[in-house]
């Protein structure tokens, strides 16, 4: 009942905060404190886990006999990994928003999300994991329509056309294995671990294959199906970016190595080519688009489109060291992005605005945020010492084994990094220390705020320009301030991740190596042996 109990926490936590009269900050305090029961349960799994033990915790139990369906959950090191990075960034984006807004709904609906995505990480059932995957929907259409800047309400629906979409598409995948899995000797069944044995015939498992690789193309997202992630991050708030791009996003990388390679390793191997040129075109492509973006929210959602680009190269190039820093590369991304957007978060509380063209010179008046910004920023573009660029390197490598050009053009992809990182900074935070409003100059250090009781028609509490008086922001006149010590904490956890698994990759590394290997053998892939030359060798 371990996973059961971990799973249960924040959808509890999500009703009881719901029905918890608002006032006093009380439904704010419940909900941070049921992500925390969850962190600890977490901690728990992990620490009862054995790295070389395959999948542990599990549970089972007959749901629907007729399809073969069970409710049943289990871990290996790729689910561990996942469900550690959700339980620790929900209460860290819960404390991050505790000033931004005054409503329960928004702690309600994170829990929720946390609870469905931590069902989505450990189910061992095909047909259990799909509608767990489409009731994360919920969570995030509301949390994307609900809270956020102007527009959020057609963000929050070309997200869900988008979702749902891609849903329908892996229903028509799910039910192909209803029925190739009826036709077999032991009868219908959705457990993973019998679906992996299936002799499916070549048409049908490239069939479904594509169905499953198209809803984890959308979900992750992956070139050409990206187009609703920038909107979606300009459009919500930064709290919600964290918990869509960082978490939810990772549940279509997490399918691609559960399913796509774990279920149809010869369709995956079959599609290899085109979905690597696809990584390639996302890795390039995204890069472009971020260095042309003026608003920062919208940046840091396109620079994860690069970065989604760079784990599916890894997956799919069927070597261990790109299926490890794959894996890696998700748990290190997660960090790194929700470092950038919670950075940027603080910095719209503060202005009012996230435009690029209209900040400049922060870095005089607020060096904590600054300095903070410019960390998560260099681990985004793989500097060596922080833990994205051991993820990077052994993409990297991987790429080359495949094909040289195909190394090539994904290293451009980290000079791309350094550029929009580099030059967003330097535009926002150095250069003539002056903010521009219009046609208006004036020094950032003079620069104040409403007086108290005034309202900020553009900017509520929560990001958003309505007027409605719950969701105002009233601030007192003054200079601009640096980040407050609950700020500070906010983004201190992420920054030590990003240095310690820098230097100390180890621990990821040994929960995601032997995922990988179990994977390959699935695959009937080995990697190359190094080449010796001849009289070499004593």
């Amino acid at each position: 009942m371990t996973l059961t109990i971990l799973c249960a926490l924040p959808l509890v936590g999500a009703l009881v905060t719901a029905l918890t009269p608002a006032g006093g900050g009380r439904p704010k305090q419940i909900a941070l404190a049921f992500s925390l029961l969850a962190l600890v349960q977490g901690i728990i799994v992990a620490a009862r886990f054995d790295k070389d033990g395959g999948s542990q915790s599990t549970e089972k139990v007959t749901w629907i006999k007729a399809f073969g369906a069970h409710y049943a959950l289990g871990v290996d090191g790729l689910g561990l990994l996942m469900v550690l990075l959700t339980v620790v960034l929900v209460p860290i984006v819960l404390v991050a928003a505790w000033r931004d807004t005054a409503r329960p709904s928004f702690f309600a609906w994170a829990l929720a999300l946390e609870g469905f995505s931590l069902v989505v990480f450990t189910s061992t059932d095909v047909l259990l994991f799909y509608v767990v995957f489409e009731a994360t929907l919920i969570p995030a259409y509301f949390l994307i329509g609900g809270f956020g800047r102007e527009g959020r309400s057609w963000a929050a629906l070309k997200f869900l056309m988008y979702q749902l979409g891609g849903g329908l598409v892996l229903l028509a995948g799910v039910i192909g294995l209803y029925v190739e899995s009826a036709g077999s000797a032991n009868g219908p069944s959705y457990l993973i671990s019998d679906l992996a044995q299936l002799d499916l015939s070549t048409n049908a498992e490239r069939w479904i294959f594509v169905a499953f690789f198209i809803a984890f193309a959308v979900k992750a997202p992956l070139f050409p199906l990206h187009t609703w992630l920038a909107d979606t991050t300009e459009k919500a708030t930064p709290a919600t970016s964290v918990l869509l791009v960082c978490i939810l996003d990772k549940i279509g990388t997490f399918g691609m190595l559960r399913f796509c390679l774990g279920l149809f390793p010869d369709a995956s191997q079959w599609a290899t080519p085109v979905v690597v040129t696809l990584a390639l075109i996302s890795i390039v492509y995204g890069a472009f688009l971020a260095i042309g973006q003026d608003d920062l929210l919208r940046l840091v959602g396109l620079t994860s489109l690069s970065h989604f680009g760079f784990i599916t190269l890894g997956i799919f190039a069927f070597t261990s060291q790109g299926g490890s820093g794959a894996i890696l590369y998700m748990v290190n991304h997660g960090v790194a992005t929700a470092g950038l957007f919670l950075t940027v978060g603080f910095l719209l509380r503060r202005h009012g605005t996230v435009r690029i063209s209209e900040l400049r010179g922060l870095e005089s008046v607020t060096p904590v945020l600054a300095g903070l910004f410019l960390v998560a920023g260099l681990a985004t573009l793989g500097l060596p010492g922080l833990s994205q660029f051991v993820s990077e390197i052994l993409v990297l490598i991987s790429a080359f084994d495949y094909h040289w050009w195909v190394g090539a053009i994904a290293v451009t992809g980290i000079v791309l990094a350094a550029v929009y990182v580099l030059w967003a900074y330097q535009r926002v935070f150095t250069g003539a220390g002056v903010l521009a409003t219009g046609a208006e100059h004036a020094p950032v250090e003079e620069r104040t705020v409403p007086r108290p009781g005034r309202v900020r028609r553009d900017v509520a509490e929560d990001g958003t320009t309505s007027p409605d008086p719950e969701r105002r922001l009233t601030r007192r006149d003054g200079p601009t301030t640096d980040l407050d010590r609950r700020e500070v904490g906010v983004l201190a956890p992420l920054v030590l991740a990003l240095v310690f698994f820098g230097f100390v990759p180890g621990p990821l590394l040994d929960l995601a190596n032997p995922t990988v290997s179990a994977l390959m053998e699935h695959a009937g892939v080995t990697d190359d042996a190094p080449v010796v030359a001849e009289g070499s060798a004593h």
